[in-house]
């Protein structure tokens, strides 16, 4: 009996399904050492403890993004291990911060299955919950992935394809117990601008570049535990070329947002993503923000701000689609989220 796993293929799914993923993973401050090491990360609230006491927490939470690829590579070995591409997120909750030395596990049910026209793959679409080790909901989102068939003579399953919420309902955003930024420190915190000095359609160009490395994205892949092959394999693409893991292009145009948004300090959703165009190394990573909406919040001093975040590997900023209405091959991520903001 062979004990090695060879990844699901997309007639292995079936629709309502729970799956278990392994290996719960202990977070600590190593991870937000390296995380820091990765990407130009200075928001402060997870900067900083004495920073995050301030505003009315315990000590500095994981970066919100620790949370998600944590919680995504836990997922990798049972959902896109054969995938051709993520295709996209949608209703993301970030329910709990996630502290050093919490315990992450990860589960998915299958909610949707469509194969493609041409027989040789079809979309997975999966809800994922992470939990810590209270059995708390730190995080749980949709996400669609396109994966190939391993016996391409296997019938179609019924095409089930979910009814996705355009946007999480700024009512559901959960802000974290006990945050208070009526004595936000705006000088610590590196920029002066608060949610009142924001407009609905304004757009930020953050500046600044980062070129992506094969070094760093090998390691970034590794630290996540993501196992996908397209990741690490140079012979499973036909152009020899490894994709650079998609969280990597996230972790990277949120790191950059900080000129522009040093304030938006906390992500609690994500309502919806694309990874528009595959990155490789060599590519330079530059990125820009549009305001989207606002919402005020229950906790003292705290706004919602709803940012539209595009990574891009050149061109002017601010263009994101053709006329033909689809993404400019500069185009990496369009990353749709709501952040906390001091009022």
């Amino acid at each position: 009996m062979a004990k090695t796993n060879p990844g699901r293929f997309f007639e292995d799914y079936r629709l309502g399904e729970t799956i278990v993923h392994a290996v719960p993973r202990t977070v600590s401050g190593g991870e937000r050492a390296l995380y820091h090491a990765l990407y130009p990360a200075r928001h402060a609230l997870a900067s900083s403890d004495e920073f995050a006491r301030a505003c009315g927490l315990g000590a500095a939470p994981m970066d919100d993004l620790i949370t998600f690829h944590t919680v995504f590579g836990k997922t990798v070995p049972d959902i896109s291990l054969n995938a051709v591409a993520n295709l996209g997120y949608a209703e993301g909750h970030f329910r709990v911060p996630v502290a050093a030395g919490d315990t992450l596990r990860s589960e998915s049910e299958v909610i949707g299955l469509k194969q493609n026209s041409n027989g040789k793959s079809g979309v997975v679409y999966v809800r994922t919950t992470g939990r810590n080790q209270r059995d708390e909901v730190v995080l749980d989102y949709v996400r669609w992935v396109m994966v190939r068939k391993g016996d391409l003579d296997a019938p179609a399953p019924e095409t089930v394809v979910p009814e996705l919420a355009a946007v999480v309902p700024a009512s559901e955003l959960v802000v974290p117990t006990g945050l208070n930024f009526s004595g936000y420190d705006f000088a610590l915190a590196g920029e002066p601008h608060r949610w009142g000095d924001y407009e609905i359609g304004e757009q930020i160009d953050h500046v600044d570049g980062v070129t992506i490395e094969e070094a760093e994205h090998m390691l970034a892949t590794r630290l996540w535990q993501n196992t996908a092959k397209v990741h690490f394999d140079a012979t499973f693409r036909p152009d020899g070329q490894r994709l650079i893991y998609g969280g990597h292009v996230i972790s990277m145009a949120r790191a950059l947002s900080f000129n522009g948004l040093a304030n938006a300090q906390m992500i609690v959703g994500l309502n919806a993503g694309a990874h528009a165009n595959p990155c490789f190394a060599g590519d330079t990573v530059k990125a820009w923000s549009e305001v989207l909406d606002k919402a005020e919040t229950s906790a003292p001093g705290v706004g919602a701000i709803r940012l539209r975040l595009v990574a891009t590997k050149g061109g002017d900023p601010f263009r994101l689609k053709g006329e033909d209405g689809k993404y400019l091959p500069e185009v990496l991520l369009d990353l749709d989220y709501w952040a906390l903001m001091p009022l």
